[in-house]
């Protein structure tokens, strides 16, 4: 693929995401819209049904993703291990910068970036590393924030229980009704422009200021991603699985980390410049993953 070419593969996919974004950010900057409603209709309903239809598919194969859901594991933790000493160095609570280390930004950003990238089939690949990103982060990420966080809290998340089904919808090979799962497809196709929308208007709520914690977070988080990735590469069965990986490592800190830092009062200011910072950052970060995936 010639260097033109491959700027404009890089641009097709980055733009789409990054424009909803955009919208998002200049809707949020002057009209200051209240998502609260929208976004918990995204996590009650639209991401579950995704989640689901990608899951219950008749192409999934749960075994098929058991490795990459291992790797995916060994990225968050990994960077975690990666995350505890550079906090320690750079002056920052290490419950402030671990966790944004920890748990990227796989919904809002990750499921349309891989599946721009890679195309329809890698939906299943990219919703398997957004549920072990979740299951992660709302038992272990919210444990390290209060150790009184109960677990069993997770049988509640509507994504989590979706997940579940979906996963015994294909072990069990239970057959659908296909009207019924096309609807389900069809509140899932919500889900993707919301999430993207949803985080351009979150970023405009934000502040830019804190700016040495944001500047940390913004390079440690994708270096930690990717150094752990790169390692995890031997252990997966398929090239387009280890770029997945790579691509999933460079992804930014969670838009849900700050949620998470209002919860349970952990220096949010400091956290939203995390976020802020690493999302405004992953458009030059995930470009030069893109070169390097595409152009291999």
């Amino acid at each position: 693929m010639s260097g033109g070419a491959l700027l404009l593969r890089i641009v097709a996919i980055v733009f789409p995401v990054f424009a909803l974004i955009g919208v998002g950010w200049l809707y949020g900057r002057f009209r200051k819209p209240d998502m609260a409603v929208a976004n918990q209709l995204n996590m009650d309903l639209f991401v579950p049904a995704l989640v689901f239809s990608a899951l219950a598919a008749k192409s999934f194969a749960i075994a098929d993703h058991a490795m990459l859901a291992l790797a995916g594991s060994a990225v968050i933790l990994g960077s975690g291990l990666i995350g505890w000493p550079i906090a320690r160095l750079a002056g920052i609570a290490p419950k402030t910068l671990v966790p944004p280390m920890m748990f990227k930004n796989s919904g809002n950003m990750g499921i349309p970036l891989i599946v721009l990238t890679f195309g329809e089939a890698a939906l299943p690949a990219a919703v398997v590393l957004f549920l072990v990103e979740n299951l992660l982060h709302f038992s272990l990420g919210a444990w390290m924030l209060d150790h009184r966080v109960r677990l069993l809290g997770l049988l509640r998340n509507p994504v989590m229980a979706a997940g579940l089904a979906g996963v015994a919808v294909s072990l069990g090979e239970i057959p659908l009704w296909p009207p019924a799962l096309t609807a389900i497809r069809m509140l899932g196709d919500v889900s993707i422009p919301l999430l993207l929308f949803s985080l351009g208007v979150r970023l405009a709520q934000s502040a830019f200021h804190v700016w040495g914690a944001g500047l940390v977070g913004a390079l440690a988080t994708p270096a930690s991603g990717l150094v752990v990735a790169l390692a995890c590469r031997p252990l997966l069965d398929t090239g387009q699985e280890a770029a997945i990986l790579l691509l999933f490592g460079a992804l930014p800190p969670a838009v849900l980390n700050y949620m998470f830092a209002e919860r349970y009062r952990q220096e949010p200011d400091k956290v939203a410049s995390i976020v802020m910072t690493g999302n405004v950052a992953a458009l030059a970060v995930v470009s030069a993953v893109l070169a390097v995936i595409l152009g291999g």
